[in-house]
């Protein structure tokens, strides 16, 4: 999936796969994707007639989409979901915010709150060293 940090050449030429060869292929932990499929409504591979999970190769690049927003961009849970929804076209339960708000002095761009969160996240590791 382009932008995603992962090359799409990575998920081999075939339509289904079962959740090892997922696992395997994202890095994430089985139980981690089945507990994703219960939080994010765009993850949802069909089932085969023995009940064995069958990713789609779309599922796979949500997956990654999934991992990259929370552990490199850091969105919660409730975050990831809220963007992938409206990346989607999807409203949703997500307010729209209002014009005067996005157009705002006060906006504070995500890479300035990843940049604050770091520099915090430095701060702290050094304060718990003394």
């Amino acid at each position: 999936m382009p932008g995603d940090g992962q090359p799409a050449s990575v998920i081999p030429e075939k339509s289904l796969f079962r959740i090892g060869e997922v696992s395997r292929l994202t890095a994430t932990k089985p139980f981690v994707l089945r507990y994703w499929e219960s939080e994010f409504p765009t993850l949802q591979p069909v089932k085969s007639p023995k009940g064995h999970r069958l990713y789609r190769r779309q599922d796979i690049e949500t997956v990654l989409q999934i991992k990259r927003l929370l552990y490199d961009e850091g969105f919660t849970i409730a975050g990831a979901r809220r963007h992938l929804l409206e990346q989607n076209g999807q409203d949703g339960d997500v307010p729209a915010a209002p014009a005067s708000l996005k157009d705002s002095p006060l906006a504070v761009s995500r890479q300035v709150l990843l940049d604050l969160r770091d520099a915090l996240r430095a701060f702290l590791t050094l304060l718990e060293r003394r």
